[in-house]
């Protein structure tokens, strides 16, 4: 089974980030609640990559790996673009958006939510945010 994907930062990518996810979470035996909640907090982090961090550059890439330890799914998304900086990140009211009316700006909260645990790191010019969720 495959287990990681790369692909050039632009938004038609998403699609295919989301199909990967699902084939491998499809193999997991989820339910279809937790399979739908683990694919949109993943292709949240990834469109803020390929948007945010690389501006839409087609000649820069995203790589997805994703992996099964024990009793959770880990998934790594790597890039090389302008690093998140989570020390500046302030979790906005998402009730506050939701009567403003407003688009945008509650992905990562979002993912938060969804998953037990997201990190990033910086490693050289390679970014990596990692994902972890429970799914026994």
């Amino acid at each position: 089974m495959n287990n990681s994907i790369r692909v050039n930062c632009t938004k038609k990518n998403l699609k295919p980030i989301r199909d990967f996810v699902t084939e491998y979470l499809r193999a997991l035996a989820l339910s279809d609640i937790l399979m739908n909640q683990i694919v949109l907090a993943v292709d949240e982090i990834c469109a803020n990559l390929i948007i945010h961090a690389n501006h839409e550059n087609p000649e820069k890439y995203l790589t997805l790996k994703v992996q099964t330890l024990q009793d959770q799914v880990k998934f790594e998304i790597a890039d090389q673009g302008r690093a998140f900086e989570r020390s500046n990140y302030k979790e906005p009211n998402i009730q506050e958006h939701i009567r403003m009316g407003k688009k945008g700006g509650v992905g990562i909260a979002l993912v938060n939510r969804i998953m037990d645990k997201v990190e990033f790191v910086t490693d050289g010019s390679q970014n990596i945010c990692l994902l972890y969720k429970k799914i026994k």
